[in-house]
């Protein structure tokens, strides 16, 4: 069962939208929400799998909600707006739909959401890697055998992650959540929606004016701790 939640400023919508999803047997709405400071605080309650965003909401849009996220659900845009639909597959959206749509269209939106959310399970039941585990990564013509202790931290780049190592830094096709879900999380810790740093790699902290930490890494490397994960990372190094 996928996890659902609705963010749309619209009651009216939002009992339409719930209509259809409960003819589909493999969500699950858990939770709605008709602003982005409530969308927020329920999204942090339920961690919904996948999020119904409307892009006009009335203290902003659903982009600006998207950022204030730092492991973003899979969303499915719903809008009265083509203008932004470019925009929404740049933030690797599942499908766009303009209001209003049919049930036969949200099946479809949905039936995408499914192949996507099976694939990421079979993924997540792969067995977790320890820091002398070891795997190919293919940089053009080289490859590299790395050893995940040489990893100082990975980057996401859409679909694809950035690994830095031994001043190498080639990509894999693979999402950073991907990447996260077979790290072994005494020795790596996400920071932010873009990095996952190794623990072990950070040689300073500094104090950033945003409200967050700004960590030096041994390869001199700069990664800012966003405020949300700013907390949890101080409270690791606690006495």
């Amino acid at each position: 069962m996928i996890k659902v939640m609705i963010v749309e400023d619209s009651r009216l919508a939002r009992l339409e939208l719930k209509s259809q999803i409960k003819h589909i047997d493999y969500l699950s709405c858990v939770s709605e929400a008709e602003n982005i400071e409530q969308a927020i605080i329920k999204y942090n309650e339920f961690k919904p799998q996948l999020v119904f965003l409307d892009i006009d909401l009335p203290d902003g849009s659903g982009f600006d909600f998207l950022t204030q996220l730092d492991n973003p659900p899979q969303v499915i845009f719903t809008t009265a707006y083509q203008e932004f639909a470019l925009k929404a597959f740049e933030q690797d959206a599942i499908d766009y739909l303009l209001k209003p749509f049919t049930q036969e269209r949200l099946i479809k939106a949905c039936e995408r959401l499914k192949t996507t959310h099976q694939h990421e399970s079979n993924q997540q039941s792969e067995e977790m890697m320890s820091l002398d585990s070891q795997f190919f990564v293919k940089d053009g013509h080289r490859c590299h055998l790395v050893t995940l202790a040489d990893v100082e931290r990975f980057e996401a780049m859409g679909n694809y992650t950035k690994v830095y190592f031994d001043q190498q830094k080639p990509l894999v096709y693979r999402t950073l959540s991907q990447i996260e879900q077979r790290l072994p999380k005494n020795n790596f810790f996400r920071v932010s929606r873009q990095n996952i740093i190794q623990l072990s790699a950070v040689k300073k902290v500094d104090l950033c004016s945003s409200g967050g930490l700004e960590l030096t890494l041994n390869s001199n490397a700069k990664v800012e701790v966003s405020r949300r994960q700013t907390s949890l990372f101080k409270s690791m190094f606690a006495l």
